[in-house]
C-alpha cells in the first residue's frame, strides 16, 4: 500500500474514533461497531493504531473503555508497577508496565557491572 493509502486510513481511524466517542452515552452498540470499523481499517491498511487510542479499546468486545462507567483502572506494585485496566463488560484485563524500557536497560546494565567477574 502506499502512503496516500495509510493517510486516508489514519484519518478514517480519527475520525471514527471521534464518533464513537460522541455516540458512547446515548447508543454504546454503535460506539463499539465504530471501534471495530477501526480496527479493521488499520490492520487491511496495515498501520497500527495509537497508543492513546489502543488503550480506550477493550481487545475482546471492542467496547469503548471508559473509566468509571464499563471500566475499572487499578495501579499495582506487585513485580514491577503496572496499571490493570478491566473491561466491566466482558471482564478482560490489560496490564500496562509503568516503567520505561531506557530505565529497565539501565537496570540491567547497573546489574551487569556490579557483578565480579569469574576467576580461572
Amino acid at each position: 500500500m502506499n502512503s496516500n493509502t495509510k493517510q486516508i486510513a489514519k484519518q478514517r481511524i480519527q475520525v471514527l474514533f471521534q464518533q464513537a466517542k460522541k455516540a458512547y452515552g446515548t447508543n454504546p452498540q454503535l460506539s463499539s461497531l465504530y471501534i471495530e470499523t477501526a480496527r479493521k481499517i488499520a490492520m487491511s491498511a496495515r498501520i497500527r493504531l495509537p497508543i492513546a487510542l489502543k488503550r480506550q479499546i477493550c481487545k475482546n468486545c471492542n467496547t469503548l473503555l471508559v473509566p468509571g462507567d464499563n471500566c475499572r483502572v487499578r495501579i499495582k506494585q506487585k513485580r514491577e508497577p503496572h496499571v490493570i485496566t478491566t473491561c466491566l463488560k466482558c471482564g478482560n484485563q490489560t496490564r500496562i508496565p509503568l516503567r520505561k524500557k531506557k530505565e529497565k536497560i539501565k537496570l540491567e546494565q547497573n546489574n551487569h557491572t556490579n557483578e565480579t567477574p569469574r576467576q580461572a
